[in-house]
């Protein structure tokens, strides 16, 4: 059975998305949830879930493992839904290609559409990921996107729980993390690289002067943007 599940029910909406958070961090789920409800359009439904079952956060390869067959399983007890797209709200863009197979609409990834974005704003960027064992993950797929050579990756040396919780200390290593990235790496815009870090672009934006791009929120407008398209075309 599904937990954390809520929707963002409009008059008539003519897109459903389903965002899922693959971790079961409640506190996680919650910040997606909120950021989605926020920035879709009236036209638009949001449902935001995560697994049942599966790590608390998702940090190590271990945890990744664990994650991918309880997020398939809730795919596919989704399929008869007929939700038109799909969204991963984890920067590991676990899952991608099999749920792709498994249900013919868009499927979006945090870590892709978050490059994606990134990089029509500056000439070079940075993540500002949680974990440290996190960056190879993220160097990977940064070759994977092509975007290895105009982008760096900092870990701010927290857990994905601490960063969504957000205490003194957290919000210190946050700053940190972008500050560095800034003054040593030449970062023009930041790349929030952790559903963790959920719903603080709009601040760290006002606080540096450059963009800060939420990844999740990127992916979810970018889902949205597809279903659009489509229903135009089809």
């Amino acid at each position: 059975m599904m937990s954390s599940l809520a929707s963002s029910e409009k008059e008539a909406p003519q897109r459903r998305l389903l965002v899922i958070n693959p971790n079961i961090n409640p506190t996680v789920t919650q910040r997606v949830r909120q950021v989605a409800e926020a920035i879709v359009t009236p036209e638009t439904s949001v449902t935001v879930v995560n697994p049942a079952e599966g790590p608390f956060s998702i940090e190590t390869m271990e945890h990744r493992d664990a994650a991918v067959p309880q997020v398939l399983d809730l795919v596919r007890r989704t399929l008869n839904n007929r939700f038109n797209a799909y969204v991963f709200a984890c920067f590991d863009d676990i899952a991608l290609f099999e749920t792709r197979e498994m249900t013919g609409v868009p499927v979006v990834g945090t870590c892709e559409a978050g490059i994606a974005a990134a990089r029509t704003m500056a000439a070079r960027f940075s993540i500002i990921t949680t974990v440290h064992s996190a960056v190879p993950g993220i160097h990977r797929l940064l070759a994977r996107y092509g975007a290895a050579d105009i982008c760096t990756v900092r870990a701010a040396g927290i857990g994905v729980a601490a960063a969504a919780g957000g205490d003194s200390d957290t919000e210190r290593r946050i700053l940190s993390a972008v500050r560095e990235a800034v003054d040593q790496d030449g970062a023009k815009a930041i790349l929030l690289g952790s559903g963790g870090l959920t719903g603080r672009a709009n601040d760290l934006e006002q606080q540096f002067g450059i963009p800060v791009i939420d990844g999740v929120a990127a992916a979810i407008k970018m889902a949205e943007g597809l279903v659009y398209l489509r229903s135009q075309i089809l």
